[in-house]
């Protein structure tokens, strides 16, 4: 079976962080709707069931919560940013997407979003 990458998509994950650069958005956290989609490259193992050729989207998804519901941050641009950061850690990691939704940023809009994508060199 030639499958040559492995796509992990973590959907929705719902956090509350300090965002914005507005004196209220400074000292009261706000929602953000976080979506990864990261790429790897599988190897046979995988398809043995080997945990250790797998990429572990769990300890990425506890970096990311950890990471956002502790900062504080005055742009959407460097809190996605950093979230790109965390999912590119893992030295396998081909490509990397990231976008966070900013829920009633704007009075008329459902959310605000911004997306930022890495790919590796390599």
């Amino acid at each position: 079976m030639p499958i040559s990458n492995a796509i992990i998509e973590v959907k929705k994950l719902r956090l509350r962080t300090f965002i914005g650069f507005n004196q209220e958005e400074r000292e009261k956290q706000q929602d953000v709707v976080v979506n990864l989609e990261i790429h790897y490259p599988v190897s046979a193992d995988v398809f043995n069931d080997s945990v250790d050729a797998a990429l572990n989207y769990k300890t990425i998804t506890k970096k990311v919560i950890e990471h956002v519901e502790q900062g504080h941050f005055l742009l959407l641009e460097k809190l996605v940013a950093d979230v790109l950061n965390i999912c590119c850690d893992h030295p396998s990691v081909a490509y990397a997407r990231v976008s966070i939704d900013k829920p009633h940023a704007l009075r008329f809009a459902d959310s605000v979003s911004l997306t930022l994508e890495h790919r590796s060199d390599t």
